[in-house]
């Protein structure tokens, strides 16, 4: 069995690498926090104190990076993944990142003969935790098929969407329309509350019409409860926003209501909410809380 390294062991990282632990994968990790890895490292997974040193000792790297910066950082520095990776291995890069940044990181890779998989996920911690995440990938197929072992211990699915940078596409949209979801949704029980209506009448009835998205039913307890523990920080659905809004730049391609989005968590985030869960923007609209 092939080693694989694992960095990034963030909320989503660490449960990731957890599942292929468990199915019996030796682990190669590497943290900017070490202390985020005591537990794969208590279960058998071997510390590397580089990314260069993840690469050297495994066949599939797996990183799982909260920004398109550091995902740079890890890859180009002197002690990055370009001066450890052996010709052939795999980079599995699960990373939320634009697609100009990851046809950019694929094409860095080639130089190194190194095979290169845009892999983001749709999914938070609770798939994360089951193996239950979405996979969008991209690249070349007979890579994907190789890995795809790695993908069904993590994930549910695994959707192929061509050339590498559809995938970091795909996941950027879908966040964009979660951001833009969640904050419609919480203007309208604003609105609502201020009007006089209770919050379970809102949403016994809101969320029984086609107008809103059927996201916020699942994550109906948070905002009924105002319980902001984390499962996608507020902060990174700005990130994802802020990629989007990039994207469109350089696609020459209008986006206002994504642009106001970003600006209203760019706020809650500067209100003192980024490191709670992305529904703390509803707690940041209602400001009489």
């Amino acid at each position: 069995m092939k080693k694989i390294g694992f960095i990034g062991l963030g909320i989503m990282g660490s449960r990731m690498a957890t599942n292929l632990q468990k199915e019996g994968y030796e682990l190669i990790v590497y943290n900017r926090t070490k202390e985020k890895a005591d537990t794969l490292i208590k279960n058998g997974a071997v510390w590397a104190n580089s990314a260069k040193e993840v690469g050297e000792k495994s066949h599939f790297v797996i990183t799982m990076l909260s920004t398109p910066e550091v995902v740079k950082e890890i890859a180009t520095e002197k002690n990055g993944l370009f001066n450890g990776m052996a010709k052939n291995s795999i980079w599995i890069n699960c990373s939320t990142v634009h697609p100009s940044f990851t046809r950019d990181m694929a094409q860095q890779s080639k130089k190194y003969k190194i095979r290169y998989i845009d892999a983001p996920v749709a999914g938070t911690t609770g798939p994360a935790e089951k193996g239950e995440l979405l996979f969008l990938v991209g690249g070349d197929k007979k890579d994907i098929e190789e890995s795809s072992p790695l993908f069904d211990i993590m994930g549910k699915k695994t959707i192929y969407l061509g050339e590498v940078g559809k995938a970091a596409a795909i996941k950027i949209l879908i966040n964009q329309l979660l951001g833009q979801s969640i904050v419609a949704f919480a203007e309208a029980l604003v609105m609502g509350e201020a009007m006089g209506l209770e919050k379970e009448t809102l949403f016994n009835i809101l969320l029984n019409t086609p107008v809103v998205s059927p996201v916020i039913s699942s994550i109906r307890p948070k905002l009924e409860n105002e319980d902001y523990e984390t499962n996608f920080p507020l902060k990174l659905i700005l990130k994802d926003l802020h990629l989007s809004s990039i994207s469109a730049y350089e696609n020459d391609i209008a986006s206002p209501s994504l642009n106001t989005t970003k600006e209203i968590f760019a706020q809650a985030k500067q209100y003192g909410l980024g490191d709670l869960d992305f529904t703390a923007v509803y707690q940041y609209l209602n400001l009489k809380n």
